[in-house]
């Protein structure tokens, strides 16, 4: 019988084949427990829905951004500023210690040319790096588990802190994997359907790779690769106080992967609700705080460890929201938008260049200033140290914050 027929008959298939997939890379190093991580780390966060930039950092100087927002403006008063003409939205307060300490770096209207408006196509060329007219299949940070991967003995591994895989983190020959909780993971491993399938081992070593054999071999590397991230995780136990949050929940996790040691390159995290069409202001303040106090959080437990001048924090958001308000007190899709660069050794914090002009625009959108892929060559050459056209489309000169 075929493999995809076998299992496709199979009644443990679906889980046999999600697990091991996202779990089978830790195999190559889970014997090794003193790859400790001596390395720098990068942490990318997602803004789901397209995040209001200019209610974010707000151009609180520029009255053109209060005659096209007459009802979702941020007065004043309430902006927390940063410089004469750019401040934060004043949910974002957590945010200011670490812009004061140097720790936060804020580049403004990064995006790609012929910006489209769709969230999934517009996820899409931030996820896989590529031009607006040119369709991938695998993502920026899949493609640089594929280039630095040595015959799949050390891979340089990247985790997605979610039950899911986003296509920024798959590869064509390796892909990152999901994982939210590591310890329910481990349980997950030790039910007793596992453990009937660790049991008959023997009898799976002595069948064919293409049937009942592959099964009970993706089971038995997935039960150990469970034992080894549960094992090591644990080792290390975050002291430092979060908010009550899922985000912030998920933020702690990485901090406890990075100071337990796991032999990981990159962490990915998203946040949602910031597709603001109706009524944004109290929804895009909830998001914004949520956002910002767990960052903040995050950033000062990494800084308590001794662990933040090797961490590299990035957010992101598909694209903005127009200049001009909506009748329904929101705003709709819009293009380029600023992003978050947090760490202990920024060459550049503060703003990083001009605030984008409102007067220049492209059909009532702001026109982007730097390329998003700029961005993503300096994390990838500068800091990961590797060669970014490898990756990227092409070359890109980057950037330097850092």
């Amino acid at each position: 019988m075929e493999r995809r027929e076998f299992l496709k008959k199979t009644a443990l298939a679906s889980t046999a084949l999600m697990m091991p997939a996202f779990l089978k890379p830790f195999e190559a190093f889970a014997a090794d427990g003193s790859q400790l991580s001596g390395f720098k780390n990068l942490v990318v966060i997602q803004l789901s829905g397209g995040n209001d930039g200019l209610n974010t950092v707000v151009p609180y100087c520029d009255d053109i951004y209060y005659q096209k927002r007459k009802t979702i403006a941020i007065q004043q008063p309430n902006v927390i500023a940063l410089n004469d003409m750019q401040g934060l939205n004043p949910n974002l307060a957590a945010l200011k210690e670490l812009y004061d300490q140097g720790w936060m770096s804020v580049i403004n209207a990064v995006g790609y040319p012929n910006p489209d408006r769709s969230h999934f196509r517009s996820m899409d060329i931030w996820q896989t790096a590529s031009d607006a007219n040119q369709f991938l299949t695998t993502g920026w940070i899949g493609r640089y588990l594929d280039a630095n991967n040595k015959a799949a003995q050390t891979p340089y591994l990247v985790i997605e802190v979610d039950d899911t895989l986003s296509l920024a983190m798959k590869g064509e020959k390796l892909k990152g994997i999901a994982v939210q909780d590591p310890n329910r993971l481990f349980q997950t491993t030790r039910e007793p359907f596992f453990k009937n399938l660790i049991q008959q081992q023997h009898a799976a070593e002595h069948l064919s790779e293409d049937n009942l054999g592959y099964l009970y071999k993706t089971m038995i590397e997935t039960y150990s690769s469970a034992d080894y991230i549960q094992k090591t995780s644990k080792t290390y136990n975050v002291t430092a106080t979060y908010p009550a949050t899922g985000f912030a929940n998920e933020l702690k996790n990485v901090s406890k992967f990075i100071n337990s040691g796991l032999d990981t390159r990159i962490y990915y995290v998203s946040l949602g609700g910031f597709d603001t069409h109706v009524g944004q202001m109290d929804q895009q303040g909830r998001q914004l705080k949520v956002y910002a106090d767990a960052v903040a959080a995050f950033v000062k437990d990494l800084k308590a460890t001794g662990k933040l001048d090797d961490t590299l924090i990035m957010t992101f958001s598909e694209f903005g929201r127009r200049v001009e308000q909506n009748a329904s007190n929101g705003t709709d899709h819009g293009t380029a938008n600023n992003v978050f660069v947090f760490g202990g050794k920024l060459a550049k914090a503060g703003i990083y260049n001009d605030a984008p002009s409102l007067t220049d625009l492209d059909s009532g959108d702001l026109k982007f200033k730097v390329d998003f892929r700029d961005v993503y060559a300096t994390l990838l050459t500068k800091w990961l140290e590797v060669d970014n056209s490898a990756i990227l489309t092409r070359n890109f000169a980057g950037l330097d914050f850092i």
